[in-house]
């Protein structure tokens, strides 16, 4: 199956009551441990990269890995989406090179400037069969390139949502009710508090419409724990439970953000083969290989107790 855009994805999420992963790929071994879970499974997915992945990685080597697993999975639903684009030429050379759908993150922007931007995007995508996910409101945190201060943070105003909707033609919407980007989300488990009221009332704003969800990992304290057992150093790293998580997964909202959890599960794996397990190891096709298989495993973990997506194609 060709790479598809994010319209009938997260249209079948919505109406079906469950949400689609979107995880962030950097590397081979990440797709295919991916894919892996979602074919077995039966669950669509939406590979995303961020401008670092970009970076690291180059457009046309992921361009190709996700071809490569389009091929190998033929009757997979894969969309190929750049996270957090921050300008239209990022969007644009994203689009030309392949992408299914694009982020524009007008977020920093003030909310006429973030319409202007996101609707430029907008018409430049659609024309050529591109979904496009724009964002109202700043969700704090740091990963990848993405840094902002727990005080830059703000939550997204119900009241603008249609108006940002109707006049950018958005066909999804990222919003901040709480979340944060990478492993500390929060200083303490007390400090979860999402904003459910701005969730219902964004529902009724623009009902039927797909909502998406950043930082969504929920930072496992047990993979946590193997990585400072190997000679990690992080501390005090909270997530989304998920409880939590599986419950959003029923609402609106239609597209969950995956990126930290994957690095850690990584992490954690090849610490403990390297360290542990084998320290005279020096094939990187040992430990990347077992990588992998972590990542599989955690993809169907959140497919099964999370997102809700299995057996949704």
């Amino acid at each position: 199956m060709p790479l598809v855009n994010t319209k009938k994805i997260l249209e079948g999420a919505y109406w079906g009551k469950y949400a689609v992963g979107a995880f962030n790929i950097n590397n081979m071994e990440t797709i295919q441990g991916i894919t892996a879970a979602c074919s077995k499974l039966r669950s669509p997915a939406i590979l995303q990269v961020s401008p670092g992945a970009i970076k690291y990685s180059g457009p046309t080597y992921l361009a190709k890995l996700v071809e490569a697993a389009t091929l190998t999975h033929p009757d997979l639903p894969l969309a190929f989406h750049l996270d957090h684009g921050v300008s239209f030429d990022i969007c644009k050379d994203c689009i030309d090179k392949g992408f299914t759908s694009v982020m524009i993150d007008g977020s920093d922007l003030d909310y006429e400037e973030n319409i202007y931007l996101t609707k430029s995007v907008v018409d430049y995508a659609h024309a050529r069969g591109v979904t496009v996910e724009g964002e109202l409101g700043r969700i704090s945190g740091m990963e990848d390139k993405i840094n902002t201060t727990s005080g830059d943070s703000f939550y997204t105003e119900p009241a603008q949502t249609e108006d940002f909707v109707k006049r950018t033609g958005v066909d999804s919407l990222a919003i901040a009710i709480g979340t944060s980007h990478g492993v500390y989300k929060f200083k303490n488990k007390q400090e979860l508090r999402l904003r459910f009221d701005i969730l219902e009332e964004i529902q009724k704003k623009i009902p039927g419409f797909p909502i998406v969800l950043h930082g969504s990992s929920s930072v496992n304290q047990g993979v946590v724990e193997d990585i400072n057992k190997f000679g990690g150093k992080i501390q005090y790293a909270i997530g989304i439970p998920e409880n939590v998580l599986n419950e959003i997964s029923k609402t609106a909202v239609c597209k969950i953000n995956i990126d930290s959890d994957l690095r850690l599960a990584i992490t954690a794996t090849i610490r403990k083969y390297l360290i542990f397990d084998h320290p005279t190891e020096f094939d990187p096709r040992g430990y990347l290989g077992m990588a992998r298989k972590a990542v599989e495993m955690l993809v169907s973990h959140k497919i099964k107790k999370i997102l809700g997506s299995e057996n949704k194609i």
